[in-house]
């Protein structure tokens, strides 16, 4: 069956790979696993570039490595969504009062620096919806856990008359899944450790720009 793979990256890593050794994750292997039937066309992978942080300076070099072993796989494409900052004042947590406050005071507030990623359910619905009309698959695999897709997802099932794979890549109960379950022709609850495991880039590889490997802090 003809299939194109839409992948949410950052679902996919703070879902499944965040605080593992499995990041160094070949998705293209991976939704081969769990569907052996599928012929895959095209993965179209969606994330931002990340930010540098005084905790982790180094985290768009290790992004841009990834990246790197993404553009390997044949019919890969990615696309970019973008980062926002937003400061604002958020309660304490946990909640905090003044000493001395009394009955009906307002809890302690602290400012805090809030990034958010943009644009990337946008791009998954709409690249999911043109693709369909394009003809280029009878079945379409989206990995995310964003219920915000489900009205895209439910519209390829129902409308266009193809089957939508979506495979919740968080670990455990998450918010989202119902929606998408119910838009979807099949769900896939959960990744399994064997299978990122398994389905991990070599520690050594080779592109046009010549050899690279995988990153520090990703070893173990």
């Amino acid at each position: 069956m003809r299939t194109n793979v839409y992948i949410d990256g950052f679902n996919l890593y703070y879902g499944a790979l965040k605080d593992t050794p499995y990041k160094w994750l070949n998705p293209q292997s991976l939704v081969q696993a769990l569907l052996p039937y599928a012929s895959i066309a095209r993965v179209r992978y969606f994330a931002a570039p990340v930010m540098a942080r005084p905790e982790d300076p180094d985290a768009p070099t290790r992004q841009r490595i990834y990246w790197r072993a993404l553009r390997t796989l044949s019919g890969l494409e990615i696309t970019e969504g973008r980062l926002r900052r937003r400061d604002g004042w958020y309660e304490v947590y946990p909640r905090r009062y003044a000493p001395g406050s009394g009955p009906g005071a307002k809890p302690l507030m602290e400012r805090v620096r809030r990034v958010e990623e943009k644009g990337t359910d946008v791009n998954i619905a709409t690249y999911l919806l043109l693709d369909c009309f394009k003809g280029e698959y009878e079945q379409a695999v989206v990995i995310s856990n964003d219920s915000d897709l489900a009205l895209a997802v439910r519209t390829v099932r129902d409308e266009l008359k193809k089957r939508v794979v979506v495979v919740n890549p968080v670990r455990g109960a998450a918010r989202g899944t119902v929606e998408l379950r119910q838009a979807s022709t099949e769900m896939i609850d959960h990744i399994g450790t064997e299978l990122l495991e398994g389905n991990q880039f070599p520690l050594q590889m080779t592109d046009a720009k010549g050899s690279f490997s995988k990153p520090r802090g990703w070893q173990g």
